[in-house]
């Protein structure tokens, strides 16, 4: 099976843009793609091998997204990924930043969706749709986040 690939440009470093996604990730990951589904949310990634990724509500409750299985700023970060979904149902996302002449190629590549079996393509479409608008936010937040906004 295929994997989901989504590949665009920010104008911003690879340090900036990996920051963006890893430390930012609440102020443009939409309420609505989070367990908690409220504003006010945030999204951790503990910066190590075997670190989780879990959203933190405005009330403090932890719900777990996945793991992280390499960390290596500012080029990669992988992850077992699990929003929604028991820990054994995990696909597996890896998202590069790759320095080019007027900032940074974002590439994310979630793969692994065999494990929902027949089901495998109709999810894959759903979470190609949803990382697709996510992305958008992302490219957005990583512009405003260089103009001090």
């Amino acid at each position: 099976m295929e994997p989901i690939v989504i590949e665009f440009d920010v104008v911003a470093a690879p340090e900036h843009a990996y920051a963006t996604w890893t430390q930012r990730c609440g102020m443009w990951w939409p309420a609505t793609h989070s367990v908690g589904q409220a504003e006010g949310f945030e999204v951790v990634f503990e910066p190590i091998v075997g670190g989780r990724i879990f959203e933190r509500t405005a009330e403090g409750i932890e719900h777990e997204w996945g793991t992280v299985t390499r960390w290596e700023p500012p080029h990669l970060v992988s992850y077992r990924w699990h929003i929604f979904l028991p820990p054994d149902r995990a696909t597996e996302v890896s998202v590069t930043f790759t320095p080019i002449d007027v900032g940074t190629r974002v590439r994310v590549e979630n793969v692994g969706f065999e494990i929902f079996g027949d089901s495998a393509e109709e999810r894959m479409v759903r979470v190609g749709g949803a990382w697709g608008s996510i992305t958008d936010r992302y490219r957005l937040a990583v512009g405003e986040l260089l103009q001090g906004n």
